[in-house]
């Protein structure tokens, strides 16, 4: 028997009286699930996962709340749907045991194991992780800092090398969603990791205002070749053999113009510096 995909959605903006409706007393519903026991009708099969839907979502929205903000709830729905479908196919009426305690668990670890799928760390990798940080804990509490690495070594019973692999393990748990909700209590809007991402493709404007500003700085009242020996040494990262050749002079006389501009230099900010002393002394 197929599982109603196709139905899932509607199923999840099932109401209470919209159960109420399907099922108008417990006459009724003990009578639907003998003639779905009896002859396995889909339609009242469906009727039996719109009355039982809201322990999907009870389940769902209980699960979510220990969850981080990028795991939808509908999709721990859709999950625990299919929990539902197999407790009510798998569900025995004559062992006497309510149908809402016999699917619980059912609906739960179909949810849980929806959530191993989307989780990319193998469970033995987080376990191992988990132990770190504990260990990390018991350790910081103990000596009162933080433990170093050979420490933890010894408390996990660990050689270097099993331990060196145990971090790498670590540090891929800790990997973060970007479509997780960023923290900042300065900010209005609501923020996902990938917003505050740093691009380092792009440059930062001021930052670049200020190059430029300084730039102009230090090669005002330089002529011509002093500009340019400045500008490649420094901005263009060329040697002095290669700014000779650029400029057709030799290296020795670029060394000793580029020396001579540093002297020049560190004398007007030295006659500045002593000109802002001045004006507020």
């Amino acid at each position: 028997m197929q599982r109603p995909r196709d139905t899932i959605s509607r199923l999840r903006r099932v109401s209470r009286e919209q159960r109420a409706r399907s099922f108008p007393d417990k006459e009724h519903l003990d009578a639907a699930w003998r003639e779905y026991k009896r002859s396995g009708n889909e339609t009242l099969r469906n009727r039996l996962i719109e009355h039982y839907l809201y322990l999907v979502r009870y389940n769902a929205e209980r699960i979510g709340a220990k969850l981080p903000d990028e795991v939808d709830v509908d999709d721990l729905m859709s999950a625990g749907i299919f929990g539902l479908v197999d407790a009510i196919d798998a569900f025995d009426l004559d062992r006497g045991v309510k149908f809402e305690t016999y699917c619980a668990p059912r609906i739960r670890g179909a949810i849980l194991d929806e959530l191993r799928n989307m989780d990319w760390v193998p469970r033995l990798v987080r376990h191992r992780a988990h132990k770190l940080a504990d260990a990390t804990r018991t350790l910081e509490v103990e000596l009162g800092r933080v433990p170093h690495e050979d420490e933890l070594a010894r408390r996990l019973n660990m050689s270097r090398g099993q331990f060196q692999k145990l971090l790498r393990d670590a540090s891929a748990v800790a990997t973060v969603s970007l479509s997780r909700r960023h923290a900042d209590a300065d900010s209005t809007r609501d923020l996902t990791e990938l917003d505050v991402l740093p691009d380092g493709r792009s440059s930062d404007p001021v930052l670049e205002a200020q190059k430029q500003d300084l730039k102009e700085l230090v090669t005002r009242g330089l002529s011509r070749a002093e500009r340019l020996i400045v500008v490649l040494y420094y901005y263009e990262q060329m040697t002095m053999k290669q700014i000779g050749q650029t400029l057709d002079l030799s290296e020795s006389r670029v060394s000793q113009m580029h020396s001579a501009i540093l002297d020049r230099l560190r004398g007007q900010l030295l006659l500045r510096q002593r000109e802002f002393v001045d004006e507020t002394g």
